[in-house]
């Protein structure tokens, strides 16, 4: 056993003596864009050493007193390796605390490396390991603050695994969150895993920070992660780690990235039709990378409206030249003669913003929201399949919004402001078009009109508004459409699983802020005197829900017609059972329709309704 350590320690001392590091790098997908956001630097010692893998290389390290040296060592090999290679994107640089607050790392090793080999520090991404305690987290927070002082941003890696918290989370306040494979590996099936990262996504939000999902292996998950709204991934689905890595996504996830649902977007550019960067598209011709810097003056001086020009290798993006900042650089003496001939690549911006044709105009504006400053004036690159096809500009997008948010004001119902019957009907077309399984709900107020004369409209309206807000709090705002018909009346369109227990949720909720709004000896009534339609006085049930639900499949329906009349129908049944006193009727219905459509089709299946009790 001693001598195999010491054979060990002699083979960490060789290993960086002689510099026989070897980085790989593993690529972070961006939901949002659907491109590659950047690499994850990983280690690997020599081929047939026992030290090969990277648990061993620092357990020997860290036993030997070598763990900063390691580190540093792999620093500098990563950062050379990912210049080599020309690498689009980020760098996630894995960093120690310890690391972190060393002498040599804080008083600018690391930035003299960048300079020297032209990478920008907002590029990169310390993220911080959890391999050991976070002992001085105060001297962490300063010590960060003068990182991104300098461009650097922060990730936190597996949060839920190790010493990882919400503590650490919410006083260093990373740009990035990495979630612990474990609650990514078969979160499609698991509903626990998906409320845990669900919880996580929702801080994520509040902190302005991307979640990240580490391990991703399987289709399904995927597909999971991206229907969450879950900001990036990375994993073996997408690609293993590699010495040199493809700079395009592979086949396998851009067909996955075809499996869209279909959007919530109410903001639709026209019946059936939504809004992508392909709208903003300009056609800009690039510059090839072999161009040299006086032919990028050339184009911009026979062009006055051009501000920006892409660069291509091969037809694939790989930075921006901003007029500015070029024609700046060569206004100094001598400029021109020195650098007039040298490469593009010099002077562009090697990490662009680049997004793929169908991204949302939602997420568009998500992106450049939470990108550096100097996007907003560079715009984006707009790709298909990973190739370049044009470029669009923030201010394009920035009226597109505008535009839309006026379109959608005009359709929205005053009292609510949720979408009224155009947008619903325009997001029902869009749900049959995309071939997908959905749930159209009718939901409707019971005993409203006497509630509405007795107490006056204003109390009526409160009773409305609360139906909007519950229903805005009932659904998964990422998977589900709430619109509102007018008066009493809501429609739901339905794509989460859990769409039955949403809806009995629903209808609990309101019966528990009804009884609020009401007085005790009202409520233990349950119900109050007044007249009804023909003037007689009589007793007066409490307003309640009846939700008829319809399942509609693929091929069920060709229009929204039909399946506003299916789920009218169903609304009807739902108040029918409900006046036949089966139960309590003060706490509501939800009757689903089973003969018409459904997932698997029956010979006159019975039609179910189950009322709440």
């Amino acid at each position: 056993m001693l001598i195999e350590k010491a054979a060990e320690i002699a083979e960490i001392h060789h290993i960086l003596e002689e510099g026989w590091l070897h980085p790989v790098f593993q690529p972070v997908v961006d939901f949002r864009s659907r491109t590659v956001l950047g690499y994850e630097a990983l280690i690997r010692g020599p081929q047939n050493s026992p030290l090969h893998r990277p648990d061993a290389l620092f357990a020997v390290a860290r036993q030997s007193g070598l763990g900063l040296e390691l580190e540093h060592a792999c620093r500098e090999a990563s950062l050379r390796a990912f210049a080599r290679l020309r690498l689009p994107g980020s760098l996630f640089l894995n960093v120690s605390p310890q690391c972190l607050l060393d002498f040599r790392m804080m008083h600018g090793e690391t930035h003299d490396t960048l300079i020297e080999l032209g990478i920008a520090p907002n590029r990169v991404v310390i993220e911080l390991v959890e391999n050991q305690r976070f002992g001085d987290l105060p001297g962490i927070v300063d010590a960060l603050a003068r990182y991104r002082g300098k461009g650097f941003q922060i990730a936190i890696d597996d949060l839920g695994e190790g010493f990882s918290n919400l503590r650490m989370w919410s006083e260093l306040r990373p740009e990035y969150v990495k979630v612990d494979k474990h609650f990514i590996n078969g979160i499609a099936d698991d509903r626990i895993k998906y409320h845990f990262v669900r919880a996580m996504q929702d801080i994520a939000e509040v902190c302005n920070a991307s979640l990240v999902a580490e391990g991703v292996e399987r289709l399904e998950d995927f597909v999971c992660l991206r229907d969450m709204g879950i900001a990036c991934a990375q994993g073996y689905f997408i690609a293993k780690p590699l010495p040199e890595p493809a700079h395009q996504l592979p086949p396998n996830v851009t067909q996955a990235f075809g499996q869209q649902r279909a959007s919530m977007n109410t903001l639709s550019g026209g019946p059936g039709k939504l809004p992508t960067a392909l709208n903003l598209l300009r056609a800009v011709e690039p510059l090839p990378i072999e161009s040299c810097n006086d032919a990028a003056v050339a184009r911009f001086e026979a062009d006055p409206e051009l501000d920006v020009l892409p660069v291509t290798s091969q037809g694939m993006p790989v930075g921006m030249i901003n007029r500015h900042s070029l024609i700046d650089r060569f206004a100094r003496p001598f400029r021109r003669e020195l650098f007039g001939r040298k490469s593009c690549e010099l002077f562009m911006d090697p990490a662009p913003l680049i997004v793929d044709q169908h991204a949302s105009i939602q997420e568009l504006a998500m992106m450049l929201s939470l990108a550096p400053k100097h996007y907003l004036l560079d715009g984006f690159i707009i790709t298909g399949d990973g190739r370049y096809l044009g470029i669009g500009g923030a201010h394009d997008l920035m009226a597109m919004i505008t535009e839309m948010q006026i379109s959608a004001a005009r359709y929205a119902n005053p009292l609510t402001q949720l979408p009224g019957n155009v947008p619903i009907n325009e997001h029902i077309d869009r749900m049959l078009a995309s071939g997908r399984h959905f749930v159209a709900a009718y939901i409707d107020i019971d005993n409203f009109k006497p509630f509405n004369d007795t107490f006056g409209y204003r109390r009526g309206d409160d009773v409305i508004q609360t139906l909007g807000r519950l229903l805005n709090e009932s659904v998964d705002e990422k998977l589900d459409f709430v619109g509102h018909i007018g008066g009493d009346d809501f429609f739901v369109i339905f794509q989460s699983d859990d769409w039955e227990l949403r809806s009995w949720n629903l209808v609990r909720n309101f019966t528990d802020a009804m009884a609020a709004m009401l007085s005790v000896e009202e409520r233990a009534q349950g119900g109050y005197l007044a007249e009804n339609r023909k003037g007689e006085l009589g007793f007066q049930l409490l307003p309640s829900l009846s939700v008829g639900a319809v399942k509609v499949a693929p091929g069920d329906c060709e229009s929204h017609r039909e399946v506003a009349s299916a789920a009218s129908s169903a609304k009807k049944q739902a108040k029918k059972r409900s006046r036949e006193n089966l139960v309590d009727i003060n706490q509501g219905a939800v009757f689903i329709e089973r003969r018409r459509f459904g997932f698997g089709y029956q010979e006159n299946p019975p039609m179910t309704a189950r009322l709440l009790n």
